[in-house]
C-alpha cells in the first residue's frame, strides 16, 4: 500500500501530465484488494470480477480530475467499484445463482479449502448484498465504519445495523 504522500504525488502526476505510468502505479497498489473485494461481492465469479475491476479502473482514470483528496484514493476507488457492482446487479443480472457460485476465495489461493472456510463461504451467501458488502469491507478489507459509510453512501447507523444482522445471520447459519 502506498503512503498518503506517495498516493498524492502519483495523483498530482496524473492531473498535471495525464501520466498513465503514475496511474498504473496506483492500479498496481490497489488492484489486489479491489479484485478480492469484487470477487467476494460477486460470490466468486472471476469473469464478472475482471469486468467490474476493469470498468472501475477505467472510470477512475477518466474521472481522476474529480478526485478531491478528502478521502484516501483507495476509499474513492472502492466507492466506484461498489457502484459498478450495484449497477450490474440492478441492470442485466439482478440475481446471481447462489447454488452455482464457487466458494469465496482470494485470487491466487492455492491451498485446499477447509471445511470451516466452506462454512463461512456458505454463511456469506445467506447475507443480502448490503450485509455482504459491509461485512466484506469491515472484516476482509479492514475498513473502519466511517470509510464504509463513504464507500457505500449508507448512513452510519445503517452500516452498523447491517454488520449486526450479518453477524447474527452468520452465527445462526454456522450453528446449524
Amino acid at each position: 500500500m502506498l503512503s498518503r504522500i506517495e498516493e498524492l504525488a502519483l495523483i498530482t502526476r496524473c492531473l498535471a501530465g495525464d501520466s498513465r505510468e503514475a496511474f498504473g502505479r496506483l492500479v498496481v497498489a490497489y488492484e489486489g484488494g479491489l479484485r478480492r473485494f469484487l470477487l467476494n461481492l460477486t460470490l466468486g465469479d472471476a469473469a464478472l470480477t475482471d469486468d467490474l475491476a476493469q470498468e472501475t479502473f477505467l472510470k477512475a482514470y477518466l474521472a481522476i480530475r474529480s478526485f478531491r483528496g478528502v478521502a484516501r484514493f483507495k476509499t474513492w476507488l472502492y466507492t466506484i467499484a461498489y457502484r459498478e457492482f450495484l449497477t450490474y446487479r440492478r441492470g442485466q443480472h439482478p440475481d446471481i445463482d447462489l447454488d452455482d457460485a464457487p466458494p469465496l476465495m482470494a485470487p491466487g489461493d492455492t491451498h485446499a479449502v477447509t471445511a470451516a472456510r466452506l462454512d463461512v463461504a456458505q454463511a456469506m451467501r445467506a447475507l443480502n448484498d448490503n450485509e455482504r458488502t459491509v461485512t466484506l469491507l469491515f472484516y476482509l478489507e479492514d475498513q473502519p465504519i466511517d470509510r464504509i459509510v463513504k464507500i457505500t453512501g449508507m448512513p452510519q447507523g445503517t452500516v452498523k445495523s447491517y454488520l449486526n444482522r450479518s453477524r447474527q445471520k452468520m452465527a445462526k447459519y454456522l450453528e446449524e
